[in-house]
């Protein structure tokens, strides 16, 4: 069992992956390549019209949902909030998590589960129209005391900063019940867009922050290392990831860098969101700065080499095993 608890919250999707051999179907969309972007529910129907031929893969999805089964894969107690719809894919979200053994805060509503259908291109790069759907619908009146009873650590999904008073909310009531709090920006081109939001959010409540090279960027306007620098003056904990230069940690005048596993790439999707995992999951079992690192490394280079976000039991039990000789 492990010394500090866990809860996340995020959008709850489903995601519906899809190999593509060119960036025809992307351009024809006009999504940015790499990015997220938010659709309406006729564009969500028009987009999975157009895959329909293809061959998909669908799982449960959304950011800090992916880190948070990641986490729960590691053995760690952990929980989720969300919003799902009274539906099969909102179901489906919540069995996923309850088999799991994730404690699963789930409201639901009449609106459709949200989806994101993702194209994942030749050499792993994934681009997301996200259809938010019943997430959306969630709002700082969800936002209770006792949902942070009994938990240590609340992880934030930066995708949130679309809906202003629910993160505002969730952050506040975090800090005041005493929990650490550890955001993961959002895609850089969400993170360029709500700026002034996310700087409050960073310089007012925000213990611990995860960015890749890009999204610190859009956030600070600075290369990866001058951007661990500035993060990591304006809260405890920065992560600055570096895609196969691996990440950069920093902890006031301590810095580590983690080297990334050399390893096949399939899908960039989760990758992320699984680093997170494995680095608060060292955290919450007490592990200093550098080891964390190493296992969000380990779980990153894991799900790179699968489609989607979800690991068999055959790669979690190497994960186990690679993390316990460390």
């Amino acid at each position: 069992m492990s010394n500090l608890k866990i809860l996340g919250i995020g959008n709850a999707l489903v995601d519906i992956m899809v190999l593509v051999e060119d960036d025809q179907i992307i351009n024809y969309l006009n999504l940015p390549k790499g990015g997220m972007t938010l659709v309406d529910g006729d564009l969500s129907a028009m987009i999975q019209k157009e895959i329909s031929h293809l061959d998909i893969k669908i799982a449960t999805g959304g950011s800090v949902a992916n880190a948070i089964n990641g986490i729960a894969g590691l053995d760690v107690e952990c929980g989720f909030v969300g919003m799902i719809g009274r539906d099969d894919l909102g179901l489906l979200f919540k069995n996923d998590m309850l088999k799991r053994g994730i404690e699963v805060k789930l409201k639901e509503n009449e609106f459709p589960t949200g989806r994101a259908v993702g194209f994942v291109s030749p050499g792993g790069e994934r681009t997301f129209a996200t259809y938010l759907g019943a997430a959306v619908e969630m709002g700082p009146d969800d936002i209770k005391p006792e949902l942070f009873a009994g938990y240590d650590l609340f992880f934030i999904e930066g995708y949130l900063v679309f809906n202003q008073p629910l993160i505002m909310a969730a952050a506040s009531a975090a800090k005041l019940a005493g929990l650490t709090i550890a955001l993961d920006l959002a895609s850089y081109n969400v993170v360029e867009a709500n700026l002034t939001i996310l700087n409050e959010l960073v310089d007012s409540y925000i213990d611990i922050v995860f960015a890749n090279e890009e999204e610190a960027k859009s956030f600070t306007g600075l290369q990866p290392e001058e951007a661990l620098k500035n993060l990591a003056s304006r809260c405890d904990i920065a992560v600055v990831k570096v895609g196969k230069e691996g990440a950069f940690v920093r902890q006031g005048n301590q810095e580590w860098h983690i080297p990334a596993f050399e390893t096949t790439v399939i899908d960039t999707t989760g990758a992320g969101d699984y680093f997170a995992a494995g680095f608060l999951a060292g955290l919450a079992n007490g592990c200093d700065l550098g080891k964390c690192g190493v296992i969000g490394s380990i779980m990153a280079a894991e799900v790179i080499q699968v489609v989607g976000a979800e690991l068999d039991d055959s790669r979690w039990t190497e994960i186990k095993k690679l993390a316990e000789l460390i």
